[in-house]
């Protein structure tokens, strides 16, 4: 690659791409237009933008040999192409996930703030999976209900399906996952519906309605509300959809599951890629913690709330201090919370 014909290029396209939108009628405007053009002069003028890295956690693999995770998530956290593939090499994670493994770990309920694109499902979902097979290898292990993850949308849940397939299906020997999941969303025809309430699994995808009639339709109450005693993890994804009465909704909601699954310990776990305050650092962590902690109806500590740590793509430049723009070893969501749940 000759990086000066890519330059040319670059510069080329972008002109090609800003001119088409200049047309100019009067021919002294136009002859000006293109004797700037000559002298290579763009309007807009061009903006070149490099996005920074998340700092990285380490890969699986690493997390396992230091006693973080247990040894089969080496074989389930691969990168898979398909069916068949029992996956090349392990998932390296951010260093934001690593710090959802770390505080999961200790029981404790956390937020993850991180921008989209982040990977926030593998901050509540590697925990997940982590736990139930410690207790699979510890004998401690029952059947039923451990994890329920809310999502605001269908197609979230669709994707995440789709996702916890690639892990927990596709290479492994067997055929049968060593978590088991599945969607209860309402799309699910009647066959699939009967097939969950009659075993339930590991991990159940659902929305904020289907959980509400969980709760209180006669047909789901019984079967899934015994599977689901002792829940050890709720988890809200998109939690900044919950605002207003919505977030009254589901605030009693999450109080109402905890009483009817007898699960007062119950880990609850909050992602999102704009709830933060109009402040920063630790102010920051305080007022998500606050609104965190009066929509689970538990206590989220100001450290549980887990921001992106970023570095810089590209190597710091050589300049004086006064024009240093090297990337700080974290940053912080930038947009304004508005969760105001009762």
């Amino acid at each position: 690659m000759d990086v000066f014909d890519v330059r040319d290029k670059l510069i080329e396209d972008y002109k090609e791409f800003t001119s088409s939108f200049v047309d100019p009628r009067d021919p002294k405007i136009a002859e000006h237009i293109a004797e700037l053009t000559a002298q290579g002069y763009q309007w807009p003028a061009p903006f070149l933008s490099l996005n920074p890295n998340f700092a990285s956690g380490g890969r699986v693999d690493e997390l396992v040999q230091q006693g973080l995770l247990h040894p089969d998530n080496e074989r389930i956290f691969r990168i898979k192409r398909q069916p068949d593939d029992p996956g090349a090499r392990p998932l390296r994670l951010h260093q934001h996930q690593r710090e959802a493994i770390e505080i999961a770990r200790d029981r404790h309920s956390y937020v993850l703030t991180t921008g989209t694109g982040s990977g926030k499902s593998l901050s509540y979902i590697v925990p997940i999976v982590d736990r139930v097979l410690r207790a699979k290898a510890d004998g401690t292990y029952r059947p039923g209900v451990k994890a329920i993850i809310v999502y605001p949308m269908n197609a979230l849940a669709n994707s995440q399906l789709n996702e916890l397939t690639k892990f927990l299906s596709w290479g492994l020997p067997g055929g049968t996952p060593p978590v088991r999941f599945a969607r209860y969303t309402g799309q699910e025809n009647t066959e699939e519906r009967r097939r969950i309430l009659a075993d339930p699994p590991d991990i159940l995808l659902t929305n904020y309605v289907m959980l509400e009639l969980v709760l209180t339709r006669h047909a789901e109450r019984g079967p899934l509300t015994r599977a689901a005693r002792g829940l050890w993890f709720l988890v809200l994804d998109e939690l900044h959809t919950y605002r207003g009465r919505q977030g009254a909704d589901v605030a009693f909601l999450v109080r109402r599951a905890r009483d009817a699954f007898a699960a007062p310990q119950v880990q609850c776990v909050g992602t999102s890629a704009t709830m933060a305050s109009d402040t920063t650092g630790a102010d920051q962590r305080i007022k998500v913690a606050e609104v965190a902690s009066r929509l689970f109806g538990t206590t989220v500590e100001p450290g549980h709330v887990i921001v992106e740590t970023l570095e810089r793509a590209t190597s710091a430049p050589a300049t004086s201090a006064s024009c240093d723009r090297s990337m700080p070893a974290a940053a912080t969501p930038t947009s304004a919370a508005s969760v105001t749940p009762a």
